[in-house]
């Protein structure tokens, strides 16, 4: 982004760079009312505002002021604290040997499980079902028309499609016509407490071993938070042992 200059207030420039860093600041549901010409007038105006705070502040002597220095030494002593914790756990590093390892010693917690995407149309009795099977199959209809004119399954106002599923997930009869079908195939009527299905599978995943390149940032993840935990841990014992005179808990 090209820098531009947008207001001056003695020394002090506020460009549009400035607009967008203050626009990212903002939660996505203010940054929404502010990202437009007029919010970004308003944004430049509260900025401008503020160094003339400053101005004011500087020409006061504010930074002398007794209470300011307290509040300026809390700052600095939270930021001093967390500075030196993420120091410590900045050094921890992590290895793609040490990925592997993990891995392959934990390969049964990568096992994919098998998946289906389905759709499907829902009616209260088998000669409606075969009656619609029959449009489908002869081309009258389309799955998905049917399903919005016909299913009593809330589903049919996605055209009867109920996403991808695991095994487990749905009644033993739908579920054994769905994993048994192939893809873009269509089958029914399946009888279920709910009433006869017609199903069209839309995908199929065998499901399977997860190679290591599919779950590698998750391990690192886990790994590094692991890692950390455990140098965070063992420096604030070497601190304890340290610093043991100065610690004092009251009953």
């Amino acid at each position: 982004m090209k820098r531009k200059v947008l207001a001056t207030i003695g020394e002090k420039e506020i460009t549009n760079i400035d607009i967008e860093n203050a626009l990212k600041s903002l939660d996505p549901y203010q940054a929404m009312q502010f990202n437009n010409e007029e919010g970004k007038k308003r944004l430049l105006e509260d900025l401008v505002n503020q160094e003339l705070f400053y101005l004011e502040a500087k020409e006061e002597n504010l930074h002398n002021d007794e209470n300011f220095k307290a509040e300026m030494k809390k700052i600095e002593e939270n930021m001093l604290k967390q500075y030196s914790i993420n120091r410590v756990l900045a050094s921890v590093k992590l290895t793609d040997e040490e990925i592997a390892n993990f891995y392959e010693a934990n390969k049964t917690r990568f096992v994919k499980p098998e998946t289906a995407s389905a759709k499907h149309i829902l009616v209260d009795n088998e000669e409606k079902a075969n009656e619609l099977l029959n449009k489908i199959n002869n081309n009258e209809v389309s799955f998905e028309e049917a399903a919005r004119e016909h299913s009593s399954c809330p589903s049919k106002d996605a055209d009867g499609d109920l996403g991808t599923f695991p095994r487990g997930q749905m009644v033993p009869e739908f579920e054994e016509a769905v994993f048994s079908m192939n893809k873009g195939e269509v089958k029914g009527p399946v009888k279920t407490q709910f009433g006869y299905h017609l199903i069209k599978v839309e995908d199929r995943n065998e499901g399977g071993q997860s190679e290591l390149a599919e779950v590698k940032d998750d391990i690192a993840k886990s790994l590094m938070y692991q890692k950390q935990n455990e140098v965070y841990s063992s420096k604030i014992n070497d601190l304890k042992s340290k610093y043991t005179d100065m610690v004092k808990f009251n009953d």
